[in-house]
């Protein structure tokens, strides 16, 4: 028996590498209607049956709750998190490679069993429901050899906003409204929604959901507005409305012991090109006085643990550089003046096409360099061993880039309740 992200799983896994997640989790015996487990980071509960369950409002193993201040870059009791760490160990940690709900890959079991990749995100789309979703997470988390991250706890990540963005649904998942409809909810219907929403995903092994989205887009732009606006996924078009309801949507899924990631810092809302499909996608309005880096700013005062960057270009805060590769943004802007000392996560950098124009290895290292603590990729998880290649090369190369590794890796296992 092994314990991963709160959720104790007892069958044993056919790992299959390819096909459905149905066939991916043929085999496995169910996971037991009602375990609980005590942790570095607290208890916590799931329940695998249909409908909602709850978690007691414990943080998650691995991710402390959102409400709690900025996590550390230290272990604060004088004992380097670090010590005894290779530096292959060290970057696998910095790392997260997306992991299909519907075929998944052997890149993505390769990395996670041979290459010390500490995080993974469910990406695509499953209706298979919450009983195989665990199984699938069982069947990665499982994958970690006992010593290999010196029993650091793996983050497994999705994206469950809602309405056009909801990578897991099925029996035991509720069926989430957009963004846009949740806030028309008063706050407090919408935070006993998230609850249970959280509850869903925790009783999956989920601890890290990529959202809430903060990005600010205007109302007669929204149509035009492609990654943000056009989908429904805003709040609504003022930063008042915004900060409200992503502060519900956080609580209720700090409540069952789900951490969230705001994104997308500095703010999608006045683009129009989509970075995931469009090149040149640049934002030549926002500045480090604007409404959507209030919200952020917001969103960091209240203890963000996580915040995700995204790669549109700005041209009043660095020009011709995607967030997620500029020191300005990352180091200057989200860490100096907004004061956020937790973990930056990476948009995707593995299929974007905004960001095609580097090969896999920089996009790794010019994040990192920029101050980022995980690189994501999430859509094509065959890059991943070149990301870490490059990531590991310059570390043994050069000694400022590995004491920035350090320093991300010290953030991630940090919020993992690692110290």
């Amino acid at each position: 028996m092994r314990w991963f992200t709160g959720v104790v799983f007892t069958g044993v896994v056919v790992v299959l590498l390819t096909g459905s997640l149905d066939a991916c989790t043929a085999g496995t015996q169910p996971v037991p209607d009602s375990t609980s487990a005590s942790l570095s980071t607290g208890a916590a509960s799931a329940s695998s049956g249909s409908g909602t369950s709850s978690a007691a409002g414990a943080p998650t193993a691995g991710v402390p709750p959102t409400s709690s201040p900025s996590a550390p870059t230290g272990s604060g009791h004088g004992v380097d998190p670090l010590s005894g760490w290779t530096l292959e160990e060290k970057v696998g940690q910095i790392v997260m490679v997306g992991v299909s709900t519907s075929a998944p890959q052997r890149s993505s079991h390769d990395v996670v069993a041979s290459a010390h990749v500490g995080n993974v995100f469910l990406q695509g789309r499953t209706s298979a429901g919450r009983q195989r979703v665990a199984a699938l997470v069982h069947w990665f988390t499982d994958q970690v050899p006992s010593g290999a991250t010196h029993g650091a706890p793996m983050i497994v990540a999705t994206d469950q906003e809602g309405g056009l963005v909801q990578t897991l649904s099925g029996d035991g998942f509720s069926a989430i409204p957009s963004a846009l409809e949740q806030g028309g909810l008063p706050p407090a219907e919408l935070r006993s929604a998230a609850a249970s929403w959280g509850s869903e995903l925790a009783a999956a092994g989920v601890t890290l959901d990529l959202a809430p989205v903060v990005d600010v887009p205007t109302e007669g732009g929204a149509a035009s507005n492609a990654p943000v606006g056009a989908l429904r996924r805003a709040y609504g078009f003022a930063a008042a409305d915004v900060e409200a309801h992503a502060d519900a949507f956080t609580d209720g899924l700090a409540g069952a012991g789900v951490a969230v990631a705001p994104k997308h810092f500095p703010g999608l809302g006045r683009v129009t090109g989509n970075t995931d499909s469009a090149a040149g996608v640049v934002d030549d309005v926002t500045d480090a006085s604007s409404e959507q880096v209030q919200v952020f700013r917001h969103e960091v005062a209240r203890g963000a643990r996580f915040v995700m960057v995204g790669t549109a270009s700005y041209a009043r805060l660095d020009p011709g550089t995607p967030a997620a590769f500029s020191p300005a943004v990352v180091q200057g802007l989200l860490r100096g003046q907004l004061g956020f000392s937790g973990v930056v996560i990476t948009d995707d950098l593995s299929g974007a096409a905004q960001v095609a124009a580097w090969s896999p290895g920089d996009r790794a290292v010019k994040a990192i360099e920029a101050g980022c603590d995980i690189v994501l990729a999430s859509k094509d998880p065959s890059v991943v061993p070149a990301m870490v290649s490059a990531l590991v090369e310059r570390a043994r190369t050069d000694p400022a880039f590995a004491a920035q590794v350090d320093q991300a890796a010290r953030r991630v296992l940090a919020a993992k309740g690692v110290a």
